[in-house]
Protein backbone atom coordinates (compact mmCIF):
# COMPACT_ATOMS: atom_id res chain seq x y z
CA UNK A 1 0.00 0.00 0.00
CA UNK A 2 1.50 3.65 -1.19
CA UNK A 3 1.58 6.26 1.52
CA UNK A 4 -1.34 8.60 1.09
CA UNK A 5 -0.14 12.36 -0.40
CA UNK A 6 0.88 14.46 2.03
CA UNK A 7 -0.08 18.61 1.01
CA UNK A 8 3.01 20.68 0.13
CA UNK A 9 4.10 23.39 3.11
CA UNK A 10 5.26 26.61 2.06
CA UNK A 11 8.65 27.56 2.13
CA UNK A 12 9.18 30.27 5.21
CA UNK A 13 12.70 31.24 4.66
CA UNK A 14 12.05 33.74 2.24
CA UNK A 15 13.92 36.86 2.26
CA UNK A 16 11.29 39.31 2.05
CA UNK A 17 11.99 42.52 -0.29
CA UNK A 18 12.18 46.28 1.08
CA UNK A 19 10.44 48.94 -1.20
CA UNK A 20 13.40 51.23 -1.91
CA UNK A 21 11.48 54.35 -1.99
CA UNK A 22 11.75 56.91 0.70
CA UNK A 23 8.07 58.84 -0.14
CA UNK A 24 4.48 57.31 -1.39
CA UNK A 25 4.04 56.90 -4.93
CA UNK A 26 1.93 59.36 -6.82
CA UNK A 27 -0.37 57.01 -8.09
CA UNK A 28 -3.26 55.05 -7.03
CA UNK A 29 -2.28 51.72 -6.00
CA UNK A 30 -4.59 48.40 -7.12
CA UNK A 31 -5.54 46.21 -4.23
CA UNK A 32 -4.69 43.21 -6.60
CA UNK A 33 -5.16 40.18 -9.28
CA UNK A 34 -6.82 37.16 -9.46
CA UNK A 35 -6.05 34.08 -11.66
CA UNK A 36 -7.76 30.40 -11.97
CA UNK A 37 -7.56 27.54 -13.99
CA UNK A 38 -9.60 24.19 -14.37
CA UNK A 39 -7.29 22.11 -16.27
CA UNK A 40 -6.92 18.38 -15.35
CA UNK A 41 -3.74 17.05 -16.69
CA UNK A 42 -2.35 19.90 -16.94
CA UNK A 43 0.52 21.77 -15.08
CA UNK A 44 -1.92 24.07 -13.34
CA UNK A 45 0.22 25.31 -10.97
CA UNK A 46 2.76 26.62 -13.77
CA UNK A 47 0.19 28.27 -16.00
CA UNK A 48 -1.04 30.33 -12.82
CA UNK A 49 2.34 31.41 -12.57
CA UNK A 50 2.43 32.81 -15.40
CA UNK A 51 -1.10 34.04 -15.05
CA UNK A 52 0.00 35.93 -12.01
CA UNK A 53 3.26 37.47 -13.56
CA UNK A 54 1.07 39.21 -16.00
CA UNK A 55 -0.76 40.59 -13.61
CA UNK A 56 2.15 41.75 -11.77
CA UNK A 57 1.05 45.14 -11.74
CA UNK A 58 -1.77 44.82 -9.95
CA UNK A 59 -0.15 43.91 -6.82
CA UNK A 60 3.27 43.87 -6.03
CA UNK A 61 3.07 42.83 -1.91
CA UNK A 62 2.68 39.33 -2.30
CA UNK A 63 1.55 36.50 -4.24
CA UNK A 64 0.49 32.54 -3.55
CA UNK A 65 -0.87 29.54 -5.57
CA UNK A 66 -3.13 27.04 -4.01
CA UNK A 67 -3.80 24.11 -5.85
CA UNK A 68 -6.51 21.12 -5.31
CA UNK A 69 -5.93 17.42 -5.81
CA UNK A 70 -9.11 15.68 -4.87
CA UNK A 71 -9.31 16.07 -1.07
CA UNK A 72 -5.59 17.88 -0.87
CA UNK A 73 -4.74 21.01 -0.87
CA UNK A 74 -1.15 22.23 -1.58
CA UNK A 75 -0.28 26.15 -0.76
CA UNK A 76 2.23 28.34 -1.22
CA UNK A 77 2.02 32.52 -0.44
CA UNK A 78 4.44 34.90 0.93
CA UNK A 79 5.83 38.12 0.47
CA UNK A 80 7.85 39.75 -3.22
CA UNK A 81 6.98 39.62 -6.33
CA UNK A 82 5.41 36.57 -8.24
CA UNK A 83 9.21 35.58 -9.21
CA UNK A 84 10.66 35.69 -6.09
CA UNK A 85 7.88 33.75 -4.02
CA UNK A 86 7.89 30.79 -6.74
CA UNK A 87 10.68 28.77 -8.07
CA UNK A 88 10.71 25.75 -10.49
CA UNK A 89 10.49 22.94 -7.43
CA UNK A 90 7.90 25.10 -5.82
CA UNK A 91 5.95 24.61 -8.86
CA UNK A 92 6.49 21.32 -9.46
CA UNK A 93 5.27 20.04 -6.05
CA UNK A 94 1.80 22.47 -6.25
CA UNK A 95 -0.17 19.47 -8.44
CA UNK A 96 -3.92 19.06 -8.82
CA UNK A 97 -6.59 19.61 -11.46
CA UNK A 98 -7.03 23.51 -10.70
CA UNK A 99 -5.87 26.48 -9.30
CA UNK A 100 -6.25 29.65 -7.76
CA UNK A 101 -3.58 32.83 -7.58
CA UNK A 102 -3.65 35.60 -6.63
CA UNK A 103 -1.01 38.64 -6.78
CA UNK A 104 -1.79 41.33 -3.92
CA UNK A 105 -2.05 45.28 -2.85
CA UNK A 106 -2.88 45.21 0.76
CA UNK A 107 -5.83 47.58 1.53
CA UNK A 108 -7.70 45.77 3.78
CA UNK A 109 -5.43 44.02 5.70
CA UNK A 110 -1.54 44.78 7.14
CA UNK A 111 1.01 44.43 5.11
CA UNK A 112 2.11 41.24 6.85
CA UNK A 113 3.00 37.15 5.33
CA UNK A 114 -0.68 36.10 7.24
CA UNK A 115 -2.46 37.71 4.69
CA UNK A 116 -1.14 36.44 1.98
CA UNK A 117 -3.59 34.89 -0.31
CA UNK A 118 -5.33 32.32 -1.35
CA UNK A 119 -7.43 32.16 1.89
CA UNK A 120 -7.72 28.66 2.80
CA UNK A 121 -10.27 26.73 5.33
CA UNK A 122 -11.13 23.30 5.61
CA UNK A 123 -15.08 22.75 5.60
CA UNK A 124 -17.71 20.01 5.77
CA UNK A 125 -17.05 19.30 1.94
CA UNK A 126 -13.21 19.66 1.57
CA UNK A 127 -10.66 22.47 1.25
CA UNK A 128 -11.71 25.62 0.41
CA UNK A 129 -9.40 28.73 -1.43
CA UNK A 130 -10.09 31.91 -1.80
CA UNK A 131 -8.93 34.85 -4.16
CA UNK A 132 -10.22 38.61 -3.70
CA UNK A 133 -10.13 41.43 -5.58
CA UNK A 134 -11.88 44.08 -4.00
CA UNK A 135 -12.94 45.63 -0.77
CA UNK A 136 -15.98 45.23 1.38
CA UNK A 137 -17.69 47.98 2.78
CA UNK A 138 -19.28 46.48 5.63
CA UNK A 139 -16.31 44.29 6.81
CA UNK A 140 -17.51 45.12 10.50
CA UNK A 141 -21.28 44.43 10.31
CA UNK A 142 -20.23 40.85 8.56
CA UNK A 143 -17.63 39.79 10.99
CA UNK A 144 -19.94 40.74 13.90
CA UNK A 145 -22.38 38.45 12.77
CA UNK A 146 -19.56 35.61 11.74
CA UNK A 147 -18.67 35.70 15.59
CA UNK A 148 -22.10 35.30 16.86
CA UNK A 149 -22.02 32.12 14.42
CA UNK A 150 -19.04 31.18 16.58
CA UNK A 151 -16.51 31.77 13.30
CA UNK A 152 -13.42 31.99 14.38
CA UNK A 153 -10.58 34.05 12.05
CA UNK A 154 -6.62 34.11 11.68
CA UNK A 155 -6.19 37.30 9.79
CA UNK A 156 -7.38 40.84 9.25
CA UNK A 157 -8.56 40.56 5.65
CA UNK A 158 -12.46 40.84 4.58
CA UNK A 159 -11.03 38.38 2.16
CA UNK A 160 -11.03 36.03 4.75
CA UNK A 161 -14.31 36.98 6.14
CA UNK A 162 -15.79 35.93 2.64
CA UNK A 163 -14.01 32.87 2.83
CA UNK A 164 -15.53 31.69 6.84
CA UNK A 165 -18.76 33.18 5.51
CA UNK A 166 -18.95 30.37 2.46
CA UNK A 167 -17.37 27.51 5.06
CA UNK A 168 -19.83 28.55 7.89
CA UNK A 169 -22.81 27.92 5.19
CA UNK A 170 -21.22 24.60 3.97
CA UNK A 171 -20.67 23.19 7.69
CA UNK A 172 -24.64 24.15 8.29
CA UNK A 173 -25.39 21.67 5.07
CA UNK A 174 -25.53 23.83 2.00
CA UNK A 175 -23.34 22.02 -0.95
CA UNK A 176 -20.67 24.84 -2.63
CA UNK A 177 -23.13 26.74 -4.78
CA UNK A 178 -25.92 27.07 -1.85
CA UNK A 179 -23.20 28.36 0.74
CA UNK A 180 -21.71 30.64 -1.80
CA UNK A 181 -24.62 32.33 -2.92
CA UNK A 182 -25.82 33.20 0.26
CA UNK A 183 -22.29 34.39 1.78
CA UNK A 184 -22.54 36.54 -1.02
CA UNK A 185 -26.00 38.46 0.11
CA UNK A 186 -23.99 39.45 3.44
CA UNK A 187 -21.79 41.05 1.64
CA UNK A 188 -21.29 44.73 0.60
CA UNK A 189 -18.53 46.52 -1.45
CA UNK A 190 -16.53 45.34 -4.65
CA UNK A 191 -15.30 41.65 -5.05
CA UNK A 192 -14.24 39.54 -7.81
CA UNK A 193 -13.49 36.35 -6.68
CA UNK A 194 -12.39 33.22 -7.96
CA UNK A 195 -12.88 30.25 -5.58
CA UNK A 196 -10.92 26.79 -5.67
CA UNK A 197 -12.98 23.34 -4.12
CA UNK A 198 -12.42 20.17 -4.68
CA UNK A 199 -15.79 19.70 -6.79
CA UNK A 200 -14.48 22.95 -8.91
CA UNK A 201 -13.94 26.54 -9.30
CA UNK A 202 -15.83 29.11 -9.13
CA UNK A 203 -15.61 33.11 -10.78
CA UNK A 204 -17.48 35.83 -8.73
CA UNK A 205 -18.35 39.32 -9.45
CA UNK A 206 -20.14 41.59 -6.84
CA UNK A 207 -23.61 43.15 -8.52
CA UNK A 208 -21.92 46.26 -9.78
CA UNK A 209 -18.91 44.71 -11.24
CA UNK A 210 -16.60 47.55 -9.86
CA UNK A 211 -13.82 45.32 -10.65
CA UNK A 212 -12.87 43.37 -13.73
CA UNK A 213 -13.05 39.51 -14.33
CA UNK A 214 -12.59 37.88 -17.43
CA UNK A 215 -13.45 33.59 -18.80
CA UNK A 216 -10.81 32.39 -21.21
CA UNK A 217 -10.88 28.46 -22.48
CA UNK A 218 -7.53 26.78 -22.67
CA UNK A 219 -6.82 23.97 -25.86
CA UNK A 220 -9.74 24.98 -27.20
CA UNK A 221 -11.18 22.21 -24.61
CA UNK A 222 -14.83 23.33 -23.18
CA UNK A 223 -13.66 21.44 -19.57
CA UNK A 224 -10.74 23.81 -19.64
CA UNK A 225 -11.19 27.21 -18.38
CA UNK A 226 -9.25 30.30 -17.31
CA UNK A 227 -10.50 32.73 -15.01
CA UNK A 228 -8.28 35.83 -14.79
CA UNK A 229 -8.95 40.15 -13.40
CA UNK A 230 -7.87 41.11 -16.91
CA UNK A 231 -7.21 39.56 -20.25
CA UNK A 232 -3.55 39.88 -20.54
CA UNK A 233 -3.64 36.89 -17.94
CA UNK A 234 -5.27 34.63 -20.70
CA UNK A 235 -2.64 35.73 -22.98
CA UNK A 236 0.32 34.92 -21.62
CA UNK A 237 -0.75 30.76 -21.47
CA UNK A 238 -2.61 30.93 -24.71
CA UNK A 239 -6.14 31.13 -23.74
CA UNK A 240 -8.94 32.17 -25.88
CA UNK A 241 -10.76 35.21 -24.59
CA UNK A 242 -14.71 34.10 -24.35
CA UNK A 243 -16.35 36.99 -22.02
CA UNK A 244 -16.17 38.97 -19.28
CA UNK A 245 -18.25 37.32 -15.56
CA UNK A 246 -20.98 39.72 -15.38
CA UNK A 247 -21.70 42.19 -12.35
CA UNK A 248 -23.69 39.77 -9.96
CA UNK A 249 -22.75 36.54 -11.98
CA UNK A 250 -21.66 33.31 -10.45
CA UNK A 251 -19.54 31.14 -13.44
CA UNK A 252 -19.16 27.43 -11.66
CA UNK A 253 -16.54 25.03 -13.53
CA UNK A 254 -16.57 21.60 -13.02
CA UNK A 255 -15.74 18.19 -14.79
CA UNK A 256 -18.95 18.67 -16.65
CA UNK A 257 -17.95 22.32 -17.94
CA UNK A 258 -19.01 25.85 -17.28
CA UNK A 259 -22.70 26.69 -15.69
CA UNK A 260 -23.47 30.33 -15.06
CA UNK A 261 -25.64 31.49 -12.25
CA UNK A 262 -26.67 34.77 -11.93
CA UNK A 263 -27.61 35.43 -7.95
CA UNK A 264 -27.92 39.12 -7.19
CA UNK A 265 -31.86 40.59 -8.12
CA UNK A 266 -30.88 43.79 -9.47
CA UNK A 267 -27.19 43.93 -10.62
CA UNK A 268 -26.18 47.31 -11.71
CA UNK A 269 -22.82 47.81 -14.28
CA UNK A 270 -20.71 50.11 -12.51
CA UNK A 271 -16.81 49.08 -13.47
CA UNK A 272 -14.37 51.25 -11.90
CA UNK A 273 -13.26 53.78 -14.80
CA UNK A 274 -9.50 54.10 -13.27
CA UNK A 275 -9.37 50.31 -14.52
CA UNK A 276 -9.51 51.81 -17.68
CA UNK A 277 -7.65 54.91 -17.58
CA UNK A 278 -4.40 53.92 -15.64
CA UNK A 279 -5.13 50.45 -13.44
CA UNK A 280 -5.20 47.73 -16.49
CA UNK A 281 -2.75 46.70 -18.61
CA UNK A 282 -3.03 48.89 -22.21
CA UNK A 283 -2.97 44.94 -23.61
CA UNK A 284 -5.98 44.24 -21.71
CA UNK A 285 -9.42 44.32 -23.52
CA UNK A 286 -12.61 45.70 -22.13
CA UNK A 287 -15.23 46.95 -24.28
CA UNK A 288 -13.94 45.51 -27.56
CA UNK A 289 -11.01 47.26 -27.34
CA UNK A 290 -7.56 47.17 -25.88
CA UNK A 291 -7.12 49.84 -23.57
CA UNK A 292 -4.53 51.20 -25.16
CA UNK A 293 -6.88 52.65 -27.71
CA UNK A 294 -8.74 54.50 -24.91
CA UNK A 295 -6.07 55.67 -23.47
CA UNK A 296 -5.11 57.11 -27.04
CA UNK A 297 -8.74 58.66 -27.29
CA UNK A 298 -8.49 60.07 -24.04
CA UNK A 299 -5.43 61.97 -25.29
CA UNK A 300 -7.33 62.99 -28.43
CA UNK A 301 -10.12 65.21 -25.98
CA UNK A 302 -7.64 65.97 -23.94
CA UNK A 303 -6.25 68.23 -26.85
CA UNK A 304 -9.39 69.48 -27.96
CA UNK A 305 -10.18 70.85 -24.31
CA UNK A 306 -6.67 72.48 -23.51
CA UNK A 307 -3.71 71.90 -26.27
CA UNK A 308 -1.06 75.14 -25.79
CA UNK A 309 1.55 75.91 -27.46
CA UNK A 310 4.39 73.55 -27.27
CA UNK A 311 7.47 71.89 -29.13
CA UNK A 312 7.51 68.35 -27.88
CA UNK A 313 4.68 66.30 -26.26
CA UNK A 314 5.77 63.53 -23.68
CA UNK A 315 4.35 61.16 -21.46
CA UNK A 316 5.04 60.09 -17.82
CA UNK A 317 6.32 56.49 -18.54
CA UNK A 318 4.65 54.60 -18.70
CA UNK A 319 0.59 55.11 -18.02
CA UNK A 320 1.14 58.41 -19.50
CA UNK A 321 2.20 57.50 -23.15
CA UNK A 322 -0.97 56.28 -24.77
CA UNK A 323 -2.69 59.43 -24.18
CA UNK A 324 0.52 61.64 -24.92
CA UNK A 325 0.61 60.07 -28.61
CA UNK A 326 -3.26 60.65 -29.05
CA UNK A 327 -2.28 64.14 -27.67
CA UNK A 328 0.45 64.50 -30.53
CA UNK A 329 -1.84 63.65 -32.81
CA UNK A 330 -4.75 65.83 -32.46
CA UNK A 331 -2.58 68.66 -31.69
CA UNK A 332 0.00 68.08 -34.15
CA UNK A 333 2.97 69.05 -31.78
CA UNK A 334 5.69 66.17 -32.30
CA UNK A 335 5.73 63.35 -29.56
CA UNK A 336 9.35 62.38 -28.32
CA UNK A 337 10.49 60.37 -25.71
CA UNK A 338 11.81 62.87 -22.45
CA UNK A 339 12.15 60.23 -19.62
CA UNK A 340 13.47 57.28 -19.81
CA UNK A 341 12.12 54.23 -17.72
CA UNK A 342 14.35 52.12 -15.50
CA UNK A 343 11.99 49.16 -15.68
CA UNK A 344 13.98 46.88 -13.00
CA UNK A 345 13.42 49.61 -10.31
CA UNK A 346 10.54 48.25 -8.07
CA UNK A 347 11.47 46.55 -4.97
CA UNK A 348 14.56 46.23 -3.88
CA UNK A 349 16.90 43.66 -1.24
CA UNK A 350 19.22 46.70 -0.99
CA UNK A 351 18.54 50.39 0.42
CA UNK A 352 20.28 53.31 -1.43
CA UNK A 353 22.30 56.02 -0.33
CA UNK A 354 20.87 58.89 1.28
CA UNK A 355 22.17 60.80 -1.49
CA UNK A 356 20.90 58.58 -3.97
CA UNK A 357 17.64 59.00 -2.25
CA UNK A 358 17.96 62.77 -2.42
CA UNK A 359 18.38 62.37 -6.26
CA UNK A 360 14.61 61.67 -6.34
CA UNK A 361 13.07 60.17 -9.24
CA UNK A 362 15.82 59.30 -10.66
CA UNK A 363 16.08 56.13 -9.45
CA UNK A 364 12.86 55.53 -11.66
CA UNK A 365 12.84 57.78 -14.20
CA UNK A 366 15.89 60.16 -15.99
CA UNK A 367 15.81 62.93 -18.64
CA UNK A 368 16.93 62.94 -21.95
CA UNK A 369 18.96 66.11 -21.87
CA UNK A 370 19.37 66.64 -25.41
CA UNK A 371 16.07 66.15 -26.16
CA UNK A 372 14.62 68.60 -23.85
CA UNK A 373 17.08 71.12 -24.01
CA UNK A 374 15.58 74.63 -25.10
CA UNK A 375 11.99 72.98 -25.67
CA UNK A 376 8.58 73.97 -24.60
CA UNK A 377 7.09 70.53 -23.29
CA UNK A 378 3.82 69.24 -22.77
CA UNK A 379 4.00 66.56 -20.45
CA UNK A 380 1.49 64.37 -20.15
CA UNK A 381 0.37 62.14 -17.38
CA UNK A 382 -2.94 59.92 -16.20
CA UNK A 383 -3.15 61.33 -12.73
CA UNK A 384 -2.11 63.75 -10.08
CA UNK A 385 -2.74 62.08 -6.71
CA UNK A 386 -0.44 63.65 -4.28
CA UNK A 387 1.75 65.90 -6.14
CA UNK A 388 5.05 64.75 -5.01
CA UNK A 389 6.27 62.90 -7.66
CA UNK A 390 5.01 65.36 -10.37
CA UNK A 391 6.63 68.20 -8.50
CA UNK A 392 10.13 65.68 -8.69
CA UNK A 393 9.52 65.20 -12.13
CA UNK A 394 9.14 68.69 -13.41
CA UNK A 395 12.61 69.57 -11.69
CA UNK A 396 14.30 67.05 -13.51
CA UNK A 397 12.75 68.34 -17.31
CA UNK A 398 13.77 71.80 -15.46
CA UNK A 399 17.34 70.99 -14.78
CA UNK A 400 17.61 68.56 -18.00
CA UNK A 401 17.13 72.43 -19.76
CA UNK A 402 13.30 72.24 -20.69
CA UNK A 403 12.48 76.18 -21.29
CA UNK A 404 8.90 75.44 -20.48
CA UNK A 405 7.00 72.65 -19.05
CA UNK A 406 2.99 72.30 -19.32
CA UNK A 407 1.10 69.45 -17.55
CA UNK A 408 -2.17 67.66 -18.90
CA UNK A 409 -3.40 65.29 -17.15
CA UNK A 410 -5.53 62.46 -19.21
CA UNK A 411 -8.28 62.04 -16.46
CA UNK A 412 -10.40 64.69 -13.98
CA UNK A 413 -8.87 65.70 -10.63
CA UNK A 414 -8.84 63.25 -7.85
CA UNK A 415 -10.75 64.55 -5.21
CA UNK A 416 -12.37 61.66 -3.24
CA UNK A 417 -10.77 58.47 -1.75
CA UNK A 418 -11.93 54.95 -2.87
CA UNK A 419 -13.36 52.28 -0.88
CA UNK A 420 -13.39 49.41 -3.02
CA UNK A 421 -10.08 48.19 -3.25
CA UNK A 422 -7.72 51.11 -4.04
CA UNK A 423 -5.10 52.27 -1.92
CA UNK A 424 -5.69 56.22 -2.13
CA UNK A 425 -5.13 58.87 0.83
CA UNK A 426 -8.13 60.66 2.82
CA UNK A 427 -9.03 63.12 1.33
CA UNK A 428 -7.24 65.66 2.92
CA UNK A 429 -4.23 63.99 1.62
CA UNK A 430 -5.42 64.15 -2.28
CA UNK A 431 -3.69 67.29 -3.43
CA UNK A 432 -6.76 68.15 -5.21
CA UNK A 433 -9.20 67.78 -2.42
CA UNK A 434 -7.63 70.64 -0.70
CA UNK A 435 -5.87 73.00 -3.31
CA UNK A 436 -7.50 74.73 -6.73
CA UNK A 437 -5.77 74.12 -10.17
CA UNK A 438 -4.11 77.04 -10.09
CA UNK A 439 -2.61 76.13 -6.35
CA UNK A 440 -1.62 73.20 -7.78
CA UNK A 441 0.12 74.16 -10.81
CA UNK A 442 2.03 76.40 -8.63
CA UNK A 443 3.12 73.60 -6.48
CA UNK A 444 4.56 71.17 -8.95
CA UNK A 445 6.19 73.98 -10.38
CA UNK A 446 4.62 73.92 -14.07
CA UNK A 447 4.24 77.16 -16.45
CA UNK A 448 0.43 76.05 -17.20
CA UNK A 449 -1.65 72.92 -15.84
CA UNK A 450 -5.01 71.21 -17.52
CA UNK A 451 -7.30 68.42 -16.04
CA UNK A 452 -9.62 66.23 -18.91
CA UNK A 453 -13.26 66.69 -18.44
CA UNK A 454 -15.03 64.37 -16.33
CA UNK A 455 -17.80 64.22 -19.18
CA UNK A 456 -14.85 64.23 -21.86
CA UNK A 457 -13.21 61.45 -20.24
CA UNK A 458 -17.12 59.45 -19.90
CA UNK A 459 -18.14 60.38 -23.63
CA UNK A 460 -14.53 58.45 -24.80
CA UNK A 461 -15.77 55.58 -23.69
CA UNK A 462 -18.00 54.81 -26.42
CA UNK A 463 -20.08 53.17 -23.59
CA UNK A 464 -23.15 54.21 -21.51
CA UNK A 465 -21.65 56.73 -19.09
CA UNK A 466 -23.76 55.10 -16.06
CA UNK A 467 -21.94 51.96 -16.46
CA UNK A 468 -18.97 53.13 -14.68
CA UNK A 469 -18.33 54.02 -11.16
CA UNK A 470 -15.76 57.39 -11.06
CA UNK A 471 -16.80 58.15 -7.60
CA UNK A 472 -12.93 59.31 -6.96
CA UNK A 473 -13.67 62.42 -8.98
CA UNK A 474 -17.59 63.15 -7.76
CA UNK A 475 -18.01 61.68 -4.53
CA UNK A 476 -20.98 59.66 -5.83
CA UNK A 477 -20.06 56.39 -4.69
CA UNK A 478 -22.38 53.44 -6.03
CA UNK A 479 -22.35 51.24 -2.72
CA UNK A 480 -23.35 53.47 0.33
CA UNK A 481 -20.29 53.84 2.65
CA UNK A 482 -20.66 53.38 6.49
CA UNK A 483 -19.26 56.29 8.16
CA UNK A 484 -17.07 53.79 10.63
CA UNK A 485 -15.53 52.95 7.32
CA UNK A 486 -15.19 56.83 6.77
CA UNK A 487 -13.59 57.05 9.50
CA UNK A 488 -11.55 53.97 9.91
CA UNK A 489 -9.55 55.17 6.77
CA UNK A 490 -8.97 58.23 8.37
CA UNK A 491 -7.60 57.00 11.42
CA UNK A 492 -5.27 54.80 8.83
CA UNK A 493 -3.73 57.45 7.33
CA UNK A 494 -3.27 59.51 10.49
CA UNK A 495 -1.18 56.96 11.79
CA UNK A 496 0.43 56.33 8.31
CA UNK A 497 1.70 60.31 8.75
Amino acid sequence: MTAPKKPYLPDQSLNHPLDYSDHPSDKQEEACGVFGVYAPERQVAKLTYFGLYALQHRGQESAGIATLDGEIIHLHKDMGLVSQVFKEETLDQLTGKLAVGHTRYSTTGSSHRANAQPAVLKTRLGNLALAHNGNLVNTLELRQILEKRGCDFNTSTDSEMIAVAIAQEVDQGKDWLEAAISSFQLCSGAYSLVIGTPQGIMGVRDPHGIRPLVIGILDGDPLRYVLASETCGLDIIGAEYLREVEPGELVWITEEGLASFHWAAQPQRKLCIFEMIYFARPDSWMHDETLYSYRVRLGHQLAKESCVKADLVMGVPDSGIPAAIGFSEVSGIPYGEGLIKNRYVGRTFIQPTQKMRESGIKMKLNPLKDVLNGKRVIMVDDSIVRGTTSSKIVKALRDAGAKEVHMRISSPPVTHPCFYGIDTDNQSQLIAATKSVEEICQQIGVDSLAYLSWKGMLDVTGEDPNNFCSACFTGDYPIKIPDTVKRSKLILEEAKV
